[in-house]
């Protein structure tokens, strides 16, 4: 029960950062472990399963970089394994004359993200790529595009397993300690003996930090995102990625509509403060998570200053109508009755004690461990270009060639 690396977290973040490991370490042997009994379990299994472009990204951050890199990696993954995408399109609208600015600026953004493919429409152009939706300007992302992610997550899993490595789910971590150069990671199943740690547990990735003794300010604060379906007598409507402008104090991408890979459209996410970290349901309830955010001032001060915001998505979660309203600004055409339930999801939002979001990927790393403590959206279009991102930290901070 001895190893070279052990990565907690099989996500696509942890199979992507095990894969290029066991690619550029080929003699290493390698465990990724897994507390839940498949792949994919929860962020990454409950996305929506959008590739994005990178065109949103501040230029020069990780975000940007490893989109765009990793949106190249993932599609070529797809293509070579039988996994299921689509490089449908994706258009992002402007409603009215007012919003035109800000569509300019990402349109801006884009052209320096190096972005390829992507041009400015007017309205008739818009209306022949989705002619259901409404808006006076748009831009058109071309290779922006839907995959089935635990799909690849799946074909990860297979190759590292089949290289000779380890894939144990139903293994909960529950601590690390070091001696003599080693580190014994203690779990559900037993203590495994380790010389390198990896940490992508996302929404428990502040924790596992922390039982490794890493005490970063950071900490993981989870929203629900929640979705509807459209009915198959309206999914006509959407022909593929349908995005209103984001709003730039927030880390989200306001509500869109999303064809899916496997069948059927998805409208959504609203994004609530939810009081369990795995809270997909609304009356969703843990004791001890609720009392972490509670004790957290970082919180507080992002939710006094994003109070209004707060309550609007709290109305959507409750309001089908309220959805049904920001889902119109895009789609007129659609009814209270297109609009059926669909999966939620939960992000992990790191925050800084001082109430900001973190707005790129961010890692902590000790002579033997790397903590990856912020991986959002895009992290599951950029998991390989991540894991390409960790195997070079590994490289610097263990000082391994």
């Amino acid at each position: 029960m001895n190893f070279d690396f052990t990565i907690v977290g099989a996500g696509i973040v942890g199979l992507s950062t095990a894969y290029k490991l066991s690619l550029s370490y080929p003699d290493a042997n390698i465990l990724v472990l897994e507390k839940e009994n498949r792949v994919a379990p929860h962020q990454t299994g409950h996305n929506s399963g959008v590739i994005h472009s990178g065109i949103y990204y501040k230029p020069g951050s990780y975000k940007a970089k490893n989109c765009v890199d990793g949106r190249y990696q993932l599609v070529q993954f797809c293509r070579e394994n039988d996994v299921a995408h689509d490089i449908c399109g994706k258009i992002i609208v402007a409603s009215d004359e007012s919003e035109i600015p800000k569509l300019n600026e990402i349109y801006e953004r884009g052209l320096q993200n190096k972005i390829e493919g992507i041009r400015l429409i007017d309205e008739s152009e818009m209306k022949e790529i989705e002619p259901h939706v409404s808006g006076v300007k748009a831009i058109h992302v071309p290779c922006a595009g839907i995959v089935d992610f635990v799909g690849v997550c799946n074909k990860l899993a297979h190759k590292i397993t089949q290289s000779g490595n380890r894939v144990e789910l139903n293994c909960k971590v529950l601590g690390t300690s070091q001696r003599d150069g080693q580190l014994s990671v203690r779990t559900s199943n037993g203590t495994y003996q380790s010389k390198y740690l990896i940490n992508c547990a996302g929404l428990h990735s502040d924790r596992v930090a922390r039982s490794s003794g890493v005490q970063s300010p950071v900490k993981i604060v989870p929203f629900r995102g929640e979705y509807y379906e459209l009915t198959p007598s309206a999914q006509h409507k959407v022909k593929g990625l349908i995005y209103p402008l984001p709003n730039p104090e927030f880390p989200f991408l306001g509500v869109h509509f999303t064809k899916m890979v496997l069948g059927g459209v998805e409208c959504g996410p609203n994004a609530v403060f939810t009081f369990k970290r795995e809270g997909y349901k609304k009356g969703s309830f843990d004791f001890r998570d609720t009392i972490e955010v509670a004790d957290f001032s970082g919180f507080w001060k992002l939710a006094s200053q994003h109070w209004r915001m707060g309550i609007d998505e709290m109305y959507r979660s409750y309001s089908k109508r309220g959805f049904l309203k920001n889902l119109q600004k895009l789609i007129p055409s659609i009814e209270l009755d297109d609009l059926t339930g669909s999966p939620s999801g939960v992000r992990a939002m790191a925050l800084k004690p001082n109430g900001d979001i973190l707005d790129d990927f961010y890692y902590e790393t000790t002579d033997r461990e790397v903590h990856v403590l912020n991986a959002p959206s895009p992290a599951a279009t950029a998991g390989l270009a991540i894991g390409d991102e960790i195997v070079k930290k590994v490289q610097k901070n263990f000082e391994l060639v």
